[in-house]
């Protein structure tokens, strides 16, 4: 009759693996944990690009841009004076930014009846911030 010992692990190599995990854990969640607010900054600033090419579309057919209180949704529901409205030029419902706060639009932008402002105000939702709570704007 053969037996077998069955050995078991000892409190220091549990503890030796317990603190290499603990490093490499404080080593990887501050980069993983960056990253999201670096991927809300890149959906916002993707979603103001579509906006912008939308926007562009909208003013082919209209010859204008939509005004301040039509504002994005103008690319969804036809204005009353858009005789020669396309759209509906997006194929879903507005989204707010990736923080939920609307988007910013205005026409006329600052330099006048050729431009128009389209942003987010990031994280805060409010004007200004550094960081992810900074604006970011159509570029």
């Amino acid at each position: 009759m053969t037996f077998r010992v069955r050995r078991a692990f000892t409190l220091i190599e549990l503890m030796v693996v317990i603190i290499i995990i603990a490093i490499l854990a404080a080593l990887v969640v501050p980069r993983v944990v960056g990253r999201a607010s670096q991927a809300k900054v890149a959906a916002a600033k993707a979603d103001i690009s579509t906006f912008h090419t939308l926007l562009e579309h909208f003013r082919l057919d209209n010859d204008r841009y939509p005004t301040t209180q039509e504002g994005l949704q103008a690319l969804r529901t036809a204005p009353s004076d858009a005789k020669n409205w396309k759209g509906p030029y997006m194929d879903h419902d507005l989204h707010p930014d990736p923080w939920g706060y609307d988007y910013h639009y205005e026409y006329p932008g600052p330099n006048g009846k050729d431009s128009f402002t389209l942003l987010s105000y990031g994280s805060d939702g409010a004007p200004g911030g550094d960081g992810d709570a900074a604006d970011i704007l159509d570029e």
